[in-house]
């Protein structure tokens, strides 16, 4: 096994670590199909090679020349490090700077096999949200990590460390891109062989930023969206014998078995992948399987009478399950789901993302790689087919909602109905999350706000559970509105109900959603207790991309833009620039995140706070515009919350100044001027 020191001593060639391939034991990234040209083949061996000296290369060229064969891409296994790979607290990392080995305890979290979906392909979660493309890239970027000093900055292109640049203790000590790739290029297609040559890389959103924490993050953001939903569709507060299906047990979308405990429904969740269902009910998160159609109707019934709360993992396609509760409703009568959505990696559906229900789970992985124009027409087959069965059951008192996995957009480019007559282009017949439940809540600038104590001590984040409550209980006691009130009141319930449900999975860390004034009063809190030696270590502040400003995504996070804007992604990349020289440790800017490549610009930061006054200034710096500029955004496209919290907010600010848009309240004029 390695130490840190070695981990952090540069790439291991002399001698080289033995060749041990595939581990066994855990998942591993289906076989990608990029359909390179000879030519093109040559160059994604030679800019593997590039990394090692002559000496290694004629050994290396024929074993990556095979694994570009036989997985489509060239992973190098044989450097996967033989260390326990998790993360370890930040003082054992052999650093210069706290930032650095901040950053290097959240590098680790995102490849622990505990946290990571195929943690040998070096993906995190999403089906392909790489961390780095090759472990060459995950070697060289520790070992500058750990010579990085507090005048240095680390640039990252894609997942390749292009080296340390001179900078100033002001700036970020890590500049992070992902895939920008330009406009005109950024196909699929043309994915697929860039990242086979070692050229781009899909980061997802917080896999490619190193700050991913776990399912934890999407757990809560399900949380939210469910109770939120049972209150807009269902008039009601208590969703007990409310029954909610749904797809999809891995990366991001095995949270959806623990929210639905947490919020006290019925959760029936379907998954083709036996072993990510396995790994959730181990984990305590599914409370019961099943491969049989015919117990799950039997138990969601049960359940439905007796009000019963449960998880239940259906080991099966979710086209099945949505054709069985069809057939139910027209034998019987009766309509066993109330709420219904979908988390399978709809944003990848041809390679892994969604498994066709003609297919079993292996047979479809084979066809995937031997005959991908036959797989991809089983894909929307399948889909149109699980559109046909949701559409049926919407007939009744059923809701169902695109939780922005691309499910309807894919549906749609598969034929499937989902037409709304006379929409934007961004709407269909269901409407995305954020237009119905969430968009009110980014509006009002909250969102996925998140923190990981960097100690590795399950007491710091007690402190700082207690701390964060503590903070938003003295907001309502001074008074907010009663929006605002409500968005608190969930997530102080909600750091009380995650430390019960032993959440943390990898890295201490939590999540919750605020807005502009919790997250500032929040971190200048933690700031101070990190001085007093109440936390034992730094603390990482970050959030999820998709968040109030630091995406967009025309079917997702700005679907509830209609200026006609909500196809521009200044938002993001101004948010990426503005959090870079406002204090951000690091900052990473995204193409794709959520709905797929090509459809999304994303960008995310990382915040060290060190208990010093300069940490406490910086975090009241970025964390002020990381919200106010998606608010503002949100103002100039005409929505009215955001237009009172910029108001409000210029208030308390004077150093923030935004002209505000006025209302074009004579639609007769603008058709009497467009006559003319």
């Amino acid at each position: 096994m390695s130490s840190l020191q070695e981990l952090c001593s540069g790439l291991p060639l002399r001698p080289l670590p033995e060749n041990r391939g595939r581990w066994a034991g855990v998942p591993h990234a289906p076989v990608r199909t990029p359909g390179l040209s000879p030519a093109e083949e040559q160059l994604a061996l030679r800019n593997a090679l590039r990394y090692f000296p002559p000496d290694v290369q004629k050994l290396l060229a024929p074993e990556f020349a095979q694994e570009l064969r036989l997985y489509g891409h060239i992973y190098m296994y044989r450097f996967s490090p033989r260390i326990e790979m998790r993360a370890y607290p930040v003082q054992q990392y052999p650093c210069r700077t706290k930032a650095a080995a901040a950053i290097m305890h959240m590098i680790m979290n995102n490849l622990d096999p505990a946290v990571a979906q195929f943690p040998q392909e070096l993906v995190t979660y999403g089906g392909n949200g790489q961390v780095f493309s090759n472990w060459a890239q995950f070697w060289l970027t520790m070992s500058y990590l750990s010579q990085m000093t507090e005048e240095q900055t680390l640039v990252m292109y894609s997942g390749h460390p292009l080296g340390l640049f001179p900078s100033s203790p002001g700036a970020p000590r890590l500049v992070i891109t992902n895939g920008m790739v330009i406009p005109n290029y950024s196909s699929r297609e043309e994915y697929e062989k860039l990242f086979a040559m070692g050229v781009t890389m899909y980061g997802q959103m917080t896999a490619g930023s190193y700050c991913y924490i776990g399912p934890q993050g999407i757990v809560h953001g399900t949380v939210l969206t469910v109770l939120n939903a049972g209150r807009r569709y269902l008039g009601v507060e208590d969703l007990a014998g409310k029954v909610f299906v749904t797809s999809g047990l891995g990366g991001m979308s095995g949270a959806q078995a623990k929210a639905a405990v947490i919020v006290g429904c019925i959760g029936v969740i379907a998954e083709v992948d036996k072993a990510a269902l396995m790994k959730r009910h181990q984990q305590g998160w599914l409370m019961e399987v099943t491969d049989s159609l015919d117990q799950c109707i039997k138990r969601l019934r049960e359940a439905r009478k007796t009000k019963e709360v449960l998880s239940l993992g259906y080991h099966g396609n979710v086209v099945d399950l949505w054709e069985r509760l069809v057939q139910e409703l027209e034998k019987t009568g009766e309509l066993l789901v109330d709420l219904g959505s979908d988390q399978t990696s709809c944003h990848n559906p041809f390679n892994g993302g969604y498994y066709p229900v003609q297919l079993g789970f292996v047979e479809a992985q084979s066809l995937m790689a031997s005959d991908p124009a036959r797989f991809k027409k089983l894909v929307q087959e399948s889909l149109r087919r699980q559109v046909s069965a949701i559409n049926r059951l919407a007939k009744e008192n059923f809701f169902f909602w695109d939780y922005g996995n691309a499910f309807l957009l894919e549906a749609q480019r598969a034929g499937a109905d989902v037409e709304k007559k006379g929409a934007e282009k961004t709407e269909f017949r269901y409407p995305s999350y954020v237009q119905h439940i969430m968009g009110d809540i980014f509006s009002q600038g909250f969102g996925p706000f998140r923190w990981v104590c960097t100690s590795g001590d399950p007491q710091d984040l007690a402190v700082t559970d207690q701390l964060a409550t503590s903070v938003l209980e003295k907001a309502i006691a001074g008074g907010v509105n009663p929006a605002v009130k409500l968005q608190y009141m969930d997530n102080i319930r909600w750091i009380r109900e995650a430390a019960k449900h032993r959440l943390v999975v990898g890295s201490q860390a939590r999540i919750l959603y605020s807005d502009q004034k919790g997250r500032v009063a929040i971190a200048v809190a933690f700031n101070q207790a990190i001085a007093q030696g109440k936390i034992k270590a730094p603390v990482v502040l970050s959030r999820d991309h998709h968040d109030v400003s630091g995406t967009d995504s025309p079917f997702r996070e700005t679907s509830n833009i209609y200026d006609g804007s909500a196809f521009c992604a200044d938002m993001a990349v101004q948010n990426f620039v503005g959090d870079a020289f406002r204090g951000a440790t690091w900052v990473a800017l995204h193409n794709g995140g959520g709905v797929g490549w090509g459809e999304v610009m994303n960008g995310g930061f990382g915040l060290v706070l060190d208990g010093t006054q300069e940490a406490e200034q910086r975090a009241k710096m970025m964390l002020g515009w990381d919200v106010s500029n998606g608010v503002a955004r949100r103002c100039w496209s005409g929505n009215q919350k955001a237009y009172e919290i910029i108001c409000e907010t210029m208030l308390e600010n004077k150093g923030l100044v935004v002209t505000l848009p006025h209302r074009v309240v004579d639609e007769h004029m603008l058709q009497q001027a467009l006559r003319k």
